[in-house]
């Protein structure tokens, strides 16, 4: 049985694993940006400005669901407990 001490620290873990995931996907977009458009050009049959816009979505949308889906539940756990 899961207790909400344990659903709380399953949260907890699983918001810190998200926002390194994020922090990654951001320094990479960041730092290898021409070498990752290049690739993803070729592979989607995009220009490289559609892929900056697209860069940018993906990093806004999996920010958006880190707070929905981990830190809003989490504090709100903590807030119960």
């Amino acid at each position: 049985m899961m207790t909400i001490e344990l659903f709380t620290a399953l949260l907890g873990w699983s918001l810190v694993i998200n926002i390194i995931v994020l922090l990654f996907s951001t320094l990479m977009v960041v730092l290898m940006r021409e070498t990752i458009s290049s690739i993803h050009a070729r592979l989607f049959s995009l220009n490289k400005q559609d892929l900056g816009r697209a860069y940018f979505q993906y990093l806004a949308q999996y920010k958006i669901a880190i707070l929905v889906l981990n830190l809003a539940p989490y504090i709100a756990l903590k807030i119960i407990t």
